[in-house]
């Protein structure tokens, strides 16, 4: 699996932190998963908002460039919210290690928005690493508790398939987009490895036509 690390501007100096963090829970869990950091970076000089960044998701969720995200602004709460708005993303907030393994084992999404600013304190990394810790703990959707596995499973399913059916497609939602805003979440980062991995033709030409 790929697993992407991108949060918002307000909180790049905790970038490199929650990079290590991820890939510490990933390799803690017998994991053989790449992470790719898109940013914002400590010392990136480009402004990047909670909106920016969940548009920035959906963009690298749609192509298929990356399977996963582990996100963040302050609260978390915002990108939480920006990220389920937009296609192809279901991103759950996850505060405590708790609240991650229920989202990993019964929710199965395919993001989380973690509170980076909000109650984070002083040596607030050991919660985060704890948090992702139990995220990547186990089989992503497999269900839980195990002997309500099944129905757990059908229901989120059935989620998905609603999140499919009443959002509009990327392909259709960024043309009508503002190309500054559009361009904003197309960092360099993000837009790079799209078009280099990405495996969905229609957004990487999308891209490829917004760019010149």
């Amino acid at each position: 699996m790929k697993i992407g690390v991108i949060q918002a501007s307000s909180q790049k100096e905790k970038n490199a932190m929650l990079m290590q963090c991820v890939q510490k829970a990933a390799e803690k869990n017998g994991r053989d998963d790449e992470v790719i950091n898109f940013g914002v970076y400590a010392d990136e000089e480009t402004v990047c908002s909670y909106v920016e960044t969940a548009l920035s998701v959906s963009l690298l969720l749609c192509s298929q460039a990356v399977d996963f995200v582990v996100t963040g602004c302050s609260s978390g709460q915002g990108m939480m919210l920006a990220c389920s708005s937009l296609p192809g993303v279901m991103c759950g907030f996850v505060e405590t290690p708790q609240d991650a393994f229920l989202f990993g084992r019964i929710n199965g999404g395919n993001a989380v928005s973690v509170p980076l600013g909000l109650n984070f304190g002083w040596l607030g990394e050991i919660s985060l690493q704890s948090t992702l810790d139990r995220l990547f703990e186990g089989e992503f959707g497999c269900g839980y508790p195990p002997q309500d596995a099944q129905r757990k499973q059908r229901d989120a399913q059935l989620v998905k398939q609603l999140n499919a059916l009443t959002k509009r497609g990327i392909a259709e939602v960024l043309p009508r987009l503002d190309p500054v805003f559009v361009s904003k979440a197309l960092r360099p980062s993000v837009r790079d490895y799209i078009l280099k991995e990405g495996k969905n033709r229609e957004i990487i030409e999308m891209i490829q036509t917004l760019q010149k």
